[in-house]
């Protein structure tokens, strides 16, 4: 049956055969060290190829030019010492039968002047890209001679270092700024036809080739429809693509559509969660039929059937699927094994691209091994110790996790949870319609720990006398938290919870004010579900940015609804008290920048966000009656070291809380808890 699985059939590239037809797209998950892909970087590729992918694409891209600095801690392919981390990097994927290729660029204007070398952001014309905010410099003819000598010498570097091929980047960066009537505002050769428009790309092209020999393998991820009626359409990136492979230098394209200088397009090319799986799959689809060439593509391709339609029905000849191997590096040796069932989803969350949008290194919201594979195993190990009763108090993202490691480590699992299904928190974010498919969080360790005998109890409000019963030797309190309302100096009492919304247990009013003390989905998420039903909604915030704890992808689609519906946004501003008037509230408003004054509203409801408070009732209980008294060692904790603090002898059993139990957090906070403290026990 394997066999004749579509994604498991080899794909020749040239000289170049890739075991199957999945493959991990450039991107830079803002891992290297000092411009240079070391161990963090490594290994996180280096994992994909043990998991069975055919072809991992390092950099998102590699930078050919210092006046190109650094926008997501891209690698520096202008240096020469790249070239000896890159080569491990390759060996070691190598062994593993997957091929490793690298994209190279000069961002041009999606980037920023203001730190590195200070030098000044070039583009093809001085149109400034929105999202870094750079006013770039024309690129004069001594910039066009340089750069061109630096990509072909930043080829040579990755022919040396043992790749096995190469990608330019040629969507939102210097060499497509060319391209697009948008971003070319030139008067010179460099500006007009579409053969002046692309002469500074075919220079390239050809300079590379001849600095690398016709064998080794060069193509372009390109943007064939920029889908903006100022820039490129379908009929002229058609035509581009055509060119591009006329030229014969080629090897395959890498097909994207839309534009990326701002949020909103950018979720179009990289949908978050609520938008459309495989929005341009057709497209890249349309591409291939017309240009008779090998085709790549990724955005949200998040399942293994997707991918396989896409090979089958001859849409693509490589699926790039990378989020989902961020969630999952291990999907291919799951497909092989017959066990499609136990990979870890893509929930489409984007905390990967959040993060990396905001200046720090990808972390997938449910997989806390990603990025970090020095010290956080994909696959647990039993234990070589003997098998233990662990009990586990809450069944949300943190308890799950729990359960799930501590039985695969070999033990005897006894999970409580007082509601009557899994996923604490989780369960609320999931009844955003937009947001359903984080559900799949709590459903994927929920088959784990059913198909690892997890015994699971249900409608069960835990007290400290039945986890005393089990007679346990570990105790891991996960209970999570409770709204926390106590942010206003009076009238907590009158005030709603975004949790209470949510949840449906509280209708919105007509006219309601939302305090988002927290800067959070919840806050947000609240205010969507006031606005879409109907109500005049004013949010309050004391940030100076809006939503601080979200990245921009995810901002987009509130902002979408937000200003569709009319929804206020005041900042720079704290809810100070709330008063009953009648059949009113009254609330007053307080600046931190202006001590004494105070702004007044009058609404029917006041819905507040603040984060939660620990529900932890039940950790204390246990506590004296615990080993170790409930205390963690942190350095042990850190190193991967075992838990052996023992500071009452009386004590029955190890106890540990983890999660929003110890304090309000987020999702990816919760499960790291559990897994960095449980694959140790």
């Amino acid at each position: 049956m394997a066999s004749q699985d579509p994604l498991l059939q080899p794909f020749q590239l040239k000289h170049l055969t890739l075991k199957n037809r999945l493959m991990s797209t450039s991107h830079e998950p803002n891992y290297s060290d000092d411009g240079m892909p070391k161990e963090q970087y490594r290994l996180y590729h280096v994992e994909k190829a043990k998991g069975g992918i055919a072809m991992t694409m390092t950099a998102g891209s590699a930078v050919v030019s210092e006046d190109s600095p650094q926008a997501f801690g891209n690698l520096f392919a202008y240096k020469d010492e790249i070239v000896p981390w890159l080569s491990r990097l390759a060996d070691e994927c190598h062994d593993e039968g997957c091929a490793v290729m690298i994209q190279l660029t000069h961002l041009g204007r999606r980037t920023n002047w203001n730190h590195s070398d200070w030098l000044p952001v070039l583009s093809a014309s001085p149109v400034r890209e929105p999202a870094h905010r750079a006013f770039p410099k024309e690129m004069e003819d001594w910039d066009i001679e340089r750069i061109v000598r630096d990509y072909a010498a930043a080829a040579e570097r990755i022919k040396e270092a043992g790749l096995d091929g190469f990608e330019f980047e040629c969507y939102g960066h210097l060499m497509d700024s060319f391209w697009s009537p948008a971003t070319n505002l030139r008067t010179d050769d460099y500006n007009g036809s579409l053969d002046n428009r692309l002469r500074f790309s075919m220079r390239v092209i050809e300079a590379c080739r001849e600095a690398i020999g016709p064998d080794f393998i060069m193509g372009l991820r390109m943007v064939a429809d920029e889908d903006w009626e100022k820039g490129i359409g379908r009929e002229e990136g058609m035509e581009i693509a055509r060119r591009m492979v006329a030229t014969g230098k080629v090897d395959f394209l890498n097909i994207i559509r839309g534009r990326v200088d701002h949020d909103a397009p950018l979720t179009k090319v990289i949908p978050v969660a609520g938008m459309a799986s495989s929005p341009h799959l057709d497209f890249a689809g349309e591409v291939r039929a017309e240009t008779k060439f090998p085709v790549f593509h990724a955005a949200k391709i998040a399942d293994v059937a997707t991918a396989r339609h896409a090979v089958a029905e001859g849409k693509l000849d490589m699926v790039g699927m990378t989020r989902a191997h961020i969630a999952d590096p291990h999907i291919v040796k799951k497909i092989m094994a017959g066990q499609e069932e136990q990979i870890r989803p893509c929930v489409g969350a984007t905390y990967c691209l959040d993060r990396i949008y905001e200046g720090h290194g990808t972390l997938c919201v449910h997989n806390p091994s990603t990025g970090r594979e020095a010290t956080m195993p994909h696959e647990i190990a039993r234990s070589d110790g003997p098998s233990k009763k662990v009990a586990v108090v809450g069944a949300g993202p943190a308890g799950l996790e729990a359960a799930r490691v501590c039985a695969e480590r070999g033990h005897e699992v006894v999970l409580f949870e007082a509601a009557n299904e899994p996923g604490g928190q989780i369960r609320l974010c999931a009844r955003q319609k937009r947001r359903r498919d984080l559900i799949g969080i709590a459903d994927w360790r929920a088959e784990r720990c059913t198909d690892l005998g997890v015994t699971m109890n249900f409608n069960t409000y835990a007290e400290a006398s039945d986890i005393r019963a089990l007679e346990p030797d570990i105790v891991l309190v996960a209970t999570g938290g409770l709204p926390n309302t106590a942010c206003i100096e009076a009238g907590d009492d009158l005030v709603t919870s975004s949790w209470d919304i949510l949840s449906g247990d509280v209708k919105p009013a007509e006219d309601v004010l939302v305090y988002d003390d927290n800067g959070a989905h919840p806050g947000m998420q609240a205010t969507e579900f006031i606005a879409e039903a109907g109500s005049t909604v004013e949010i309050v915030s004391p940030e100076r940015f809006f939503a601080p704890e979200m990245g921009g992808l995810n901002h987009a689609p509130y902002m979408k609804i937000f200003q569709s519906l009319g929804v206020r946004i005041t900042g720079h501003s704290r809810v100070h008290t709330v008063i009953r008037d009648g059949n009113k509230l009254h609330v007053t408003i307080s600046s931190d920048y202006t001590e004494g004054v105070y702004d007044e509203r009058k609404v029917d409801q006041v819905v507040v966000e603040h984060g939660t408070v620990p529900l932890d009732e039940i950790y204390f209980e246990l506590k004296e009656a615990s080993i170790n008294r409930g205390e963690i060692d942190y350095r042990a904790l850190i190193a991967g070291h075992p838990q052996s603090i023992s500071t009452n002898p009386d004590g029955a059993f190890q106890l540990f809380r983890i999660g929003d139990a110890v304090a309000s957090r987020n999702i990816h906070a919760a499960i790291y808890d559990a897994l960095r403290l449980c694959k140790e026990l």
